[in-house]
């Protein structure tokens, strides 16, 4: 089974003497050992395919935002909707953050660049932090009287949150010199220990959204299914992290492992799942034209007749 460096950086702190003769006794281990940790620069501390799973997928949509930025900037204006333009604006930042994050993976093993690693690490998992819990909070209210109102309060509680999570890792990391983004410390339990209290947080909002929609109080929820199909697949990816965190706490291999590919998934995958469940839908040609057509047709039938008396 494939390692990432987390694994790696525990056989390379044991003992350089005993990685040669381990590597001989298997034909491929050796071939495998050398095309994981093959890297554009010699300080990398991440395998080739780590890095090219993070960076290809982020990029892939940056591309496929850009190629569809200047139709989709049309519709936004054609419809001014408030909650569309401050989720495609956030989507945008966020996704050109978490990219930089990709491409710069090489910062968290270079010396000098840890400071600069951890800044960047910080303002990228905020951001995406940020569309959760607000995605999360508008989609939850019952009242859309006014969306510019709903979303400006959604947005401030939502910052709220965000700040008091990016204060505690600024506390953590540059006061108490926790490791919370430095793959290179896999070792450090309180590194473990605060990324499964985040964790569990974030598991049971999902799980207590999912409790009440299939329990008899789900009538108090609105019936959205791509909202409870979004908070079921978050509500799992969260759960594996946070059973990875608890096994790498207690320094198991598989734990670290299985963080590590958690991570990777979230990073290259979580921002174009959002797109797709939220986002999508509006920008369809087909459904633009659709909602013309039947406005049109109400139109002519005189439904709006009375908005004119």
């Amino acid at each position: 089974m494939t390692n990432f460096s987390g694994t790696f950086s525990i056989t390379e702190a044991s003992s350089p003497i005993e990685a040669g003769p381990a590597r001989t006794r298997t034909g491929t281990a050796g071939l495998d050992h050398f095309i994981l940790r093959f890297s554009s620069s010699a300080t990398s501390c991440h395998g080739f395919w780590h890095d090219a799973s993070l960076v290809l997928p982020s990029a892939l949509f940056v591309v496929y935002l850009g190629f569809h930025a200047r139709s989709n900037l049309k519709k936004l204006s054609h419809r001014r909707s408030y909650v569309m333009i401050g989720y495609y604006g956030l989507l945008w930042f966020a996704t050109l953050l978490n990219l930089a994050w990709c491409f710069l993976q090489v910062w968290q093993c270079t010396p000098g660049k840890h400071a600069a690693w951890n800044l960047l690490s910080m303002f990228a998992t905020s951001a995406m932090l940020f569309l959760e819990i607000s995605i999360v909070a508008f989609l939850l209210r019952e009242n859309y009287a006014s969306c510019l109102e709903t979303l400006a309060r959604t947005f401030m509680v939502s910052g709220l949150f965000v700040g008091v999570d990016l204060l505690l890792k600024v506390i953590f990391i540059f006061g108490f010199g926790v490791p919370l983004f430095l793959d290179a410390e896999i070792a450090d339990r309180g590194k473990w220990g605060v990324w499964f209290t985040h964790k569990l947080l974030l598991t049971a909002a999902y799980g207590y959204i999912l409790f009440v929609h299939f329990s008899k109080w789900r009538d108090k929820l609105l019936p959205r299914p791509a909202f409870y199909n979004y908070v079921t697949v978050m509500f799992a990816t969260t759960a594996v992290m946070l059973f990875a965190c608890g096994l790498a706490v207690t320094g198991t291999g598989f734990g670290l492992w299985l963080y590590n590919l958690a991570v990777v998934c979230y990073h290259s995958l979580y921002l174009p799942f959002l797109y797709v469940t939220f986002l999508a839908d509006f920008f369809k040609e087909e459904d633009w034209l659709l909602d013309s057509a039947y406005y049109s047709e109400m139109k002519d039938a005189g439904f709006f007749d009375a908005d004119w008396e």
